[in-house]
C-alpha cells in the first residue's frame, strides 16, 4: 500500500477524494472487520471528511463515531433474505439452506451479500482475514461481471516521474490473483485493466502487453500466447487502444518505442501494463516500489459484478481510508 509517498501519489489521492466527495448520493462502503481499530479509525475519517457512508459489521462501541453505521449480523432483520440469496447462488454446489444460514452470518459473507443485494455499494475486507478468504467471499456472493470469466487484480503505481504513464500513474496487472493466465485470460485481464484505468485514473487506457520480445524480436510459445491474447482482446473490444508484444522500455520510453516498434501508437505511451504472468508482475511492482521510489496503491479486484477489495493484514488506517475511496470510484463506474 502507500508505504512511499511521491508527490504523484499524494496528488492522485487528493484528486480522487474530490471526485468521491462530489458523488451524490454518497457510496455506502461496508467493512466486515468492524472491531478492528484501523477500520474504526478510517471509518471515522471517511465520515468526517464526507466521502462515503461507512458501514461496520460488528457490535457498536459504547461511543460510536457520528456518521458511522454498525450492523450485527446475528440481530439483523436482513439475515434471512441474505441467506436465501446465498443459498440460491450456491445450492448447485451442494450448499444446504442450513449451511447457507451459517455462512451468511460470517462478517465477510454478510458484507458481500449486502453489496450483492444493493444494500451497500462495495466492501473492503482483509484487515483480519486472508486474501483467499476475502476473494472467496466476493466470488461466491458477487461473482464475475456479465460476460467476464476471469477475476483479476490491478495495482496503481505512482512513480516520482510525472511524465511517465498518466501524470506519473500506471496500472499494473495482474500482480495478485491469476498465476499463469492463458491467452484468453490474458486478454480478459487486459480488457478489465483498461476499464480500471478509465475508472480509477480518469484517463483513456493505453495498454501494452509486456514481454521479453518486441514485435517478433523473440520467438517461442510464450510470445505466441501474447500475440494470441492481443488478437482476442482486439476482437472482443475493437475500440481498445492496445498493442503487443512489447518490452517494457518500448512500452514506456518514446524514443525506444519509435525504434523498436515503429508505427505503434502504444509504444512509448503506455499507461496500462499487462504482464505475462503473476510472477513477473509481482516482482516488477515490488522492484518499482522499493528501488524506484514508487507508491503501490492496491491491489484492487477487477472483473467482479460489484466492487470488493482486499486489504493486507498489515495495512494501516491510511491504507483502509485510501482503499475505501478507490472502492467508491469503482462503484460509481459500475453504476
Amino acid at each position: 500500500m502507500l508505504q512511499l509517498m511521491p508527490q504523484t501519489a499524494v496528488a492522485y489521492m487528493e484528486r480522487q477524494k474530490e471526485r468521491v466527495r462530489a458523488m451524490r448520493p454518497r457510496k455506502r462502503i461496508v467493512f466486515p472487520e468492524g472491531g478492528d481499530a484501523r477500520i474504526l479509525g478510517a471509518a471515522r475519517r471517511l465520515a468526517v471528511d464526507a466521502l462515503v457512508e461507512p458501514i461496520l459489521i460488528g457490535v457498536a462501541p459504547k461511543d460510536p463515531p457520528p456518521g458511522v453505521q454498525f450492523i450485527d449480523p446475528a440481530s439483523s432483520p436482513k439475515l434471512s433474505a441474505y441467506t436465501r440469496i446465498y443459498y440460491e447462488r450456491r445450492r448447485s454446489r451442494g450448499v444446504t439452506l442450513v449451511e447457507a444460514g451459517e455462512i451468511t452470518a460470517r462478517p465477510l459473507y454478510f458484507s458481500a451479500l449486502m453489496v450483492a443485494s444493493g444494500d451497500a455499494d462495495g466492501f473492503v475486507g482483509g484487515a483480519a482475514n486472508t486474501t483467499a478468504e476475502t476473494v472467496r467471499a466476493a466470488l461466491h456472493c458477487l461473482g464475475p461481471a456479465q460476460g467476464v470469466k476471469t477475476v483479476s487484480s490491478v495495482f496503481l503505481m505512482a512513480v516520482p516521474d510525472a511524465s511517465a504513464g498518466h501524470q506519473g500513474l500506471l496500472a499494473f496487472a495482474d500482480c495478485a490473483v491469476v498465476i499463469e493466465p492463458s491467452a484468453v485470460e490474458l486478454a480478459e485481464i487486459a480488457i478489465a485493466t483498461a476499464r480500471s484505468t478509465r475508472a480509477l485514473l480518469n484517463t483513456e487506457p493505453v495498454v501494452a502487453l509486456l514481454s521479453y520480445s518486441t514485435k517478433g524480436s523473440g520467438k517461442g510459445k510464450r510470445i505466441d500466447q501474447i500475440v494470441e491474447a492481443l488478437r482476442i482482446a482486439r476482437e472482443r473490444d475493437p475500440g481498445l487502444h492496445i498493442d503487443g508484444e512489447l518490452q517494457s522500455d518500448a512500452a514506456l520510453v518514446e524514443a525506444v518505442g519509435r525504434s523498436k516498434a515503429p508505427g505503434s501508437t502504444v509504444a512509448g505511451h503506455a499507461n496500462t501494463l499487462i504482464f505475462p504472468d503473476l510472477m513477473s508482475a509481482n516482482i516488477a511492482y515490488k522492484l518499482v516500489e522499493r528501488l524506484g521510489g514508487a507508491a503501490a496503491i492496491g491491489p484492487f479486484l477487477q472483473g467482479l459484478a460489484k466492487p470488493a477489495n482486499d486489504l493486507s493484514r498489515g495495512c494501516s488506517e491510511q491504507d483502509v481510508y485510501s482503499v475505501a475511496i478507490v472502492t467508491a470510484l469503482q462503484a460509481a463506474s459500475a453504476a
